[in-house]
């Protein structure tokens, strides 16, 4: 009976690793009702596929299989308040690329990063959604605003034209005041 429960969880990581592979995105409990498990099972499956060096990103919309692209991808430091983060965001998914994810330098535990994968404008909307629905801070909240993006463009010259829109816009952080 052990046996046959340890080959039906090596069985099923193996087709989550597949089934996450093959689509964009897809949540915890989704694979959950699709495989007949607690989502618990499914955030072990998932930790388990992780340390045997599977490149599976977890996102605010789900996880996903991370594969290689051809994609440029750069950094961007930001400093904005709370009201222009959807403007931040759309400035980005405007010109077809990705937000990959949003780091924080704090002062005890160092470089606190949170996994994004905003690529969509209805990505942006479940995130502004999921903010204000939470009452959830973002991690810029810990720095006076100050954070890195992360970013996968088509190519450098798309990055450059972002970068040049978000100082526009008020949003990208400069040490002019210095």
């Amino acid at each position: 009976m052990v046996l046959n429960l340890k080959k039906n969880s090596y069985s099923r990581r193996d087709r989550i690793k597949t089934d996450l592979y093959n689509q964009r995105l897809l949540s915890a409990s989704s694979l959950a009702r699709k495989y007949h498990v607690s989502r618990q099972t499914i955030v072990g499956d998932i930790a388990l596929l992780r340390a045997q060096g599977e490149p599976i990103i977890a996102t605010v919309n789900g996880y996903h299989y991370q594969k290689s692209n051809d994609l440029y991808q750069g950094i961007i430091v930001c400093q904005h308040n709370l009201q222009q983060t959807r403007t931040e965001l759309e400035i980005i998914i405007a010109a077809r690329s990705q937000v990959l994810d949003v780091v924080v330098d704090h002062p005890l535990y160092g470089q606190l990063i949170g996994t994004l994968g905003l690529t969509t404008s209805a990505d942006i909307d479940r995130f502004m959604e999921q903010l204000a629905g939470d009452r959830a801070r973002l991690l810029s909240s810990l720095t006076n605003g100050i954070h890195l993006h992360h970013l996968a463009c088509p190519n450098e010259q798309t990055f450059m034209q972002i970068k040049k829109q978000l100082k526009q816009a008020g949003i990208l952080y400069s040490d002019d005041e210095t």
